[in-house]
């Protein structure tokens, strides 16, 4: 069986023979469809493909599969990609999409602010916010770094960010789009038809960069659901929670009292 290449991979057949590197490899946890393992292959032609490893096969191929390592593949199925597809902002900003799921998002960057060392879970690292109104984003660790690095050192006027498996982040109602750890794919006027076609529908107002001060808003949450209750949530003292007509007690139980029911002693007389 002869060695295929991969810009000859056609959907539905699962006859194939390919020599390829795996170039990017990170696994992926989903509630829905529980732990992948991702790559990206490229061929000595320069080809490439992104691959996936379903749930039921990891534990079978994970020992084996590593960034920079060559591979033969025989006999695996081929399906169609879909590609780079930008979502709408207004379809992110209303709810509609789903925040389970990555998204593809392209957008001109008008307003940055200057990077931050935030410390989350007890390691710090690095924050930047694109706090545009048309769609919120925030960047964290060397996604924030490169892109702060790059937009000062930039020659072009416009500048246009591609994000590739952002996350949607929701929190006390308000949206923003983040990176998905190593997982996203973050590029500055890449050379991409779409960036073309979208630097051509730009309005020519020139309109400046600016560089401000990060808003201080929940909005821009790196942490998770149950950090962001038990940590960032406000804390108030039992002196305050008297004059609070709702609160969610947060306590440490130093000793449990084993001499008594569960009911309280009361008068039957006064009640």
């Amino acid at each position: 069986m002869s060695i295929n290449s991969v810009v000859d991979l056609k959907p539905f057949k699962t006859i194939w023979k390919i020599k390829v590197k795996v170039i990017r490899l990170w696994k992926q946890y989903l509630a829905a469809g529980g732990e992948t393992i991702e790559m990206v292959l490229c061929d000595l032609k320069g080809g490439k493909i992104h691959a996936l490893v379903k749930k039921e096969l990891v534990a079978q191929f994970d020992h084996f599969l590593r960034q920079g390592y060559s591979l033969m593949l025989i006999n695996f199925l081929v399906t169609h990609s879909c590609g780079f597809e930008p979502v709408k902002y207004k379809d992110v900003l209303d709810g509609t999409l789903n925040p389970d799921y990555l998204v593809d998002i392209i957008g001109q960057i008008v307003e940055i602010s200057h990077i931050y060392h935030i410390n989350v879970n007890g390691k710090e690292t690095e924050k930047i916010s694109l706090d545009d109104e048309r769609l919120p984003m925030v960047l964290w660790g060397k996604f924030a770094c490169d892109v702060c690095e790059a937009m000062h050192v930039r020659d072009e006027h416009s500048t246009v960010l591609v994000l590739r498996f952002g996350k949607i982040k929701v929190w006390n109602e308000d949206i923003s789009v983040s990176n998905a750890y190593n997982v996203s794919k973050i590029g500055l006027n890449p050379p991409m038809i779409e960036v073309g076609k979208f630097i051509a529908s730009l309005p020519k107002d020139d309109l400046p960069l600016a560089i401000v001060e990060s808003k201080n808003s929940a909005i821009v949450n790196g942490v998770s659901a149950k950090d962001d209750f038990f940590i960032l949530t406000p804390r108030k003292t039992i002196v305050q929670i008297l004059e609070t007509k709702q609160c969610i007690l947060l306590c440490t139980i130093i000793a449990i009292d084993s001499d008594m029911g569960w009911f309280y002693l009361s008068c039957k007389v006064c009640s």
